[in-house]
Parts: structure tokens; sequence; C-alpha cells
């Protein structure tokens, strides 16, 4: 029997070696017939750390290695495009202070 391969965004990336990845999916409600989406949680395995928060990766099916984890990294579709805005407004501030110091220096 093949095994399934499937295409997701990583959620989360805080264990090691470990993924949450979100794979996104319609579906029609039975009575009403509106379509409704809905997402499904895979725990992939991630050997070398490579993937982060944000990335689409591609995933297989494997043997269980843990409880929950079922599925293994295959690929790194799309790498995340997602700023750090905390490290961002850090790097500001310190430009901003090495400004102000040399500014004050020349003064």
């Amino acid at each position: 029997m093949p095994k399934r391969v499937a295409t997701g965004v990583v959620q989360t990336d805080k264990m090691s070696k470990s993924r949450r990845v979100e794979i996104p999916r319609l579906v029609h409600h039975a009575k009403y017939g509106k379509i409704l989406h809905r997402k499904t949680v895979c725990h992939v395995h991630d050997e070398n750390n490579e993937s982060h928060v944000g990335d689409t990766v591609e995933i297989v099916e494997c043997p269980p290695m843990s409880k929950l984890k079922r599925w293994r990294l295959v690929r790194i579709v799309r790498k995340s495009t997602i700023v750090d805005l905390v490290a961002l407004r850090a790097a500001e501030k310190s430009v901003d202070e090495q400004q102000a110091a040399a500014a004050a220096g020349k003064v």
C-alpha cells in the first residue's frame, strides 16, 4: 500500500525534532450545503530541525515514532516570509541608540 503524501503549513516548532503541521481542507455541510473550512493536524518528525513556523512543507506517512508522530518531513516547499517584529524593533532601537550616542559625542 502506498504511503500518503500531504502538504501543509508548520504551526509550531517549539519541540525538538517535532513539528505541528496543519493541512487545510474544505467540507460541505451535510444539511445546508455551506462550505466549511476545516483543518487536519499532523505531528511530524523533523530530524534536522530545518523547518520553522509558517513554512509550507511536504510530509509522508511513516510507522509510529511516538504517541502522536506518524508523519515524516520530506522537504520544505516554501520558506516563510514572516518577520519577527520583536527582533526587528530591538534592532531598530539599538541603531537609534548608537546614532544618539554618536550625535552626543560630536556636540
